[in-house]
């Protein structure tokens, strides 16, 4: 691999974690045999051994490869031993390279349990992940012992991140006065959905908010926008309304920086169908309802853009290594691909589409290897 390489140097940091005489094939050969894999559409261990001998020659151009390809209990014993903490900290550093950037950028922040990783006992694996909207990138994950467990987990991901400036978006489980408090000392703003977990507060905020909403001269004040969308027969409006009159509000010196508060209705009609549901948020943002509908629609691209592909495009719900840390290691290699896919612009297709192309392109696979 060219030295030049951002990848590459960042995985030359990890530490092996084989003994040395059972070293046959480098840590950095494995790492970057997986990536290629993961880059053609591959989605376990045997899979990454097949595609190294399907494709020797052409790996032979960027490895040394001593000890030919690596078999897949190899390729299973060293992502079960690797330090997850330690690959997704150089993942993270990697990550941080490639971004640019963007002014007021919307950073989401959720969780995701890999379904099949647990068994005989064993939890399955719940990472949080943080996706910046405008970057179309993973910028870091964090593996909690299980979802309750992210009111904990989050504060130490968002220490690894670079946040300044940025917008923190997290659902209801993130909205905790701690974590208000970090992504306000990390000198970015949040925006925060509020649900009955606090459920005084809730009450109290969706209590002033509906009234607002349903009678505009109760708050004449208040910040309004309103969207509409038409997608297959279904219409979708939004009415968003926010204010930073907060006098009223028990709590608000509790919440670190607390400038507004918000509530967004959204009215879905198909057919003869109509149904209404109305969310509500904290937010250091200023009262300006166009802003903070940006965020908030913004949040649902981790879920679009992330998640949803995670398991349709490389079928992630459906894999079933459990070893170690394998399936934590193996989840930081499938965000690490996507990346490299989303960041690729010559090819206007959908990352299953560009997995196809770098199987059948070499050119293609090494121009990924190279952003």
């Amino acid at each position: 691999m060219p030295e030049t390489n951002s990848l590459s140097q960042h995985f030359l940091q990890l530490e092996d974690p084989r003994i040395a005489r059972s070293q046959r094939h480098s840590l950095h050969d494995i790492l970057i045999i997986s990536v290629c894999a993961l880059l053609c559409g591959a989605e376990g261990f045997v899979d990454m051994e097949e595609f190294g001998k399907a494709q020797r020659e052409c790996l032979g151009q960027l490895l040394e490869l001593p000890n030919g390809i690596p078999s897949h209990d190899t390729f299973g014993r060293v992502f079960a031993a690797l330090d997850p903490a330690q690959f997704a900290e150089a993942f993270t550093l990697w990550t941080q390279s490639l971004r640019k950037s963007l002014a007021g950028e919307i950073v989401a922040l959720d969780g995701k349990t890999l379904r099949r990783s647990g068994g005989a006992g064993q939890s399955p694996v719940h990472l949080v992940s943080a996706w910046a909207v405008g970057n179309r990138l993973v910028l870091g994950q964090l593996r909690t012992a299980e979802k309750s467990n992210e009111i904990t987990a989050v504060p130490a991901l968002l220490r690894r991140l670079e946040l300044a400036g940025c917008i923190v978006t997290l659902d209801a489980m993130g909205c905790q006065k701690t974590i208000a408090r970090e992504i306000h000392e990390a000198d970015a703003d949040y925006v925060l959905a509020l649900k009955a977990n606090h459920e005084v507060l809730h009450k109290e905020i969706q209590t002033f908010l509906d009234d607002a909403l349903d009678h505009p001269g109760h708050l004449p004040e208040a910040s309004r926008h309103q969207t509409v969308e038409k997608d297959h027969g279904r219409i979708e409006t939004r009415r968003y309304l926010c204010t930073g009159k907060l006098d009223w509000l028990s709590v608000r010196g509790q919440w670190a920086a607390l400038r507004s508060v918000a509530v967004v209705e959204a009215e879905r009609t198909l057919g003869e169908k109509t149904t209404r549901e109305r969310r509500y948020y904290l937010s250091s943002l200023p009262p300006e309802a166009p802003a903070l509908a940006r965020a908030i629609r913004g949040h649902w691209g981790i879920e679009n853009s992330l998640h949803w592909v995670l398991d349709v495009a490389m079928n992630e719900d459906q894999c079933r290594v459990r070893t170690g840390h394998a399936a934590t290691n193996l989840a930081t290699l499938r965000h690490l691909a996507l990346n490299l896919l989303r960041q690729d612009t010559t090819k206007k297709r959908g990352v299953r589409t560009k997995q196809k192309i770098a199987a059948w392109d070499h050119r293609y696979l090494l121009k990924l290897l190279a952003i």
